[in-house]
């Protein structure tokens, strides 16, 4: 057993990946024995991911608020807190918070044999957020 003392402050969301206000607060980071990487991820009212996709797939656990979640080719959907979300392997997506309320989450991924977790592609526009 190891005991990480918390240390680490909380981090702004880069521009190229997120659009608005996001925060993160890392959980695990990937060890020599392990790939899986986590953190909680506080978005603003109306702050998104842009699309991505995650080699070995991804889970959500929603804590707080209602987000958005819409996989490429779906329906823009509501989540509330205790809600789980598993996005499947190379599938395209985007999450984050409705207009008028934040929301937080717990995300984790695992990475691939090159260490890859997380692929960027482009912002979600307004439209696409509104369904």
């Amino acid at each position: 057993m190891r005991i990480i003392r918390n240390g680490l402050e909380t981090l702004s969301g880069q521009s190229d990946w997120f659009a608005g206000p996001v925060y993160l607060d890392v959980i695990g980071t990937p060890s020599p024995t392990s790939r899986i990487m986590g953190g909680v991820v506080h978005f603003a009212p109306g702050a998104r991911t842009a699309w991505h996709t995650h080699p070995v797939g991804q889970t959500i656990f929603v804590t707080e608020g209602v987000g958005l979640i819409q996989r490429e080719g779906g329906t823009v959907e509501q989540v509330r807190p205790g809600d789980r979300v598993h996005i499947e392997p190379g599938e395209n997506h985007w999450h984050g918070a409705t207009p008028g309320c934040f929301h937080t989450q717990v995300a984790y991924q695992e990475a691939d044999d090159t260490g890859s977790h997380t692929e960027w592609g482009r912002h979600v526009t307004d439209d696409e957020c509104a369904g």
